[in-house]
């Protein structure tokens, strides 16, 4: 049987110590790491004066919506914050923008990119509060971003979608962070935005069928619904009519039947005539659509 991504990719992949690994070897840029088999070979490596703070900690499995992720600021950090087992550091890069391309691609190498998005994260839940899309980019930013993606996914070789996250420097340098090889939040949008949504466009990969058209129809925002801060237990939505009254929006809800504090439970697609018109539908869209649990935590 044929299986797409391939397993030898996924091992790579689900492994943030070997996707490193693999984008040195095949020279796509990404922050400065090193790798460490646990908590006290940081804290020895710091004592020893080799990394000093701040610097970014990653589990090397099993991490997700901002899971298996701390950023280490103080020596309090250090005793209280370090994440257990298998991990690497990364330099704290001075972001300007995080942005992100969905990549497809199928077994005739026939390639095709969504257009650049750009993220906006929540500091508190570390994970993606919105993005939108086109990103707020130069053309010349666009263009480097969207080639550093399509390079990433030629490098892995594989067949369906590669979700691409990149940093944009304070200095003007694109790296990548981390990938994913499947439909990804950074690609909800197009459901509504695109002709050819990211999960038809993985099929057509995965299948080798021609690719679909990519191209941005209006402007769009993608709103992620979590879960409200102090609530968790059997999921209760408010708001869901009011959102659904508004022109250009779409409400995706996943199904999940109990929320916990900024657990994503859905997302809401926004269009307009402008990424500012969407912006102000995206705060109506907050004041009233509201995901709450029946116990307060």
């Amino acid at each position: 049987k044929t299986v797409h991504p391939d397993p030898a990719t996924l091992d790579i992949i689900k492994d943030k110590g070997a996707q490193k690994a693999f984008y040195s070897e095949h020279q796509l840029p990404t922050a400065l790491y090193e790798l460490f088999a646990d908590a006290a070979g940081v804290r020895q490596a710091v004592a020893a004066g080799k990394w000093s703070l701040p610097f970014v900690q990653k589990s090397r499995t099993g991490g997700y919506d901002g899971r298996g992720v701390a950023v280490i600021r103080t020596p309090e950090d250090l005793d209280h914050q370090l994440l257990p087992g298998p991990c690497l550091l990364e330099q704290l890069v001075d972001i300007d923008k995080e942005l992100a391309v969905i990549v497809a691609r199928n077994a005739d190498k026939e390639m095709r990119s969504f257009p650049l998005v750009e993220m906006v994260f929540d500091p508190k839940a570390n994970l993606v509060d919105y993005l939108q899309a086109p990103a707020e980019v130069s053309p010349e930013v666009c263009a480097a971003a969207t080639a550093l993606a399509e390079r990433t996914a030629a490098a892995y070789g594989l067949s369906g979608l590669l979700a691409v996250e990149l940093f944009l420097t304070q200095t003007g340098d694109i790296l990548v962070n981390e990938v994913a090889p499947r439909p990804h939040n950074s690609g909800h949008h197009t459901i509504e935005s695109c002709p050819t949504s990211q999960f038809e466009q993985h099929l057509r990969g995965v299948l080798n069928l021609p690719l679909g058209d990519t191209q941005l129809l209006r402007p769009a925002l993608m709103l992620n619904i979590l879960g409200e801060a102090g609530y968790q237990g059997l999921v209760q939505y408010e708001g869901v009519a009011d959102v659904l009254a508004m022109p250009e929006v779409f409400v995706h809800l996943y199904g999940k039947t109990h929320t916990r504090p900024f657990r994503k439970m859905g997302h809401v697609t926004i269009m307009g005539d402008s990424l500012l018109e969407c912006q102000q539908k995206a705060e109506q869209v907050k004041a009233v659509l509201k995901c709450k649990g029946a116990e307060r935590c």
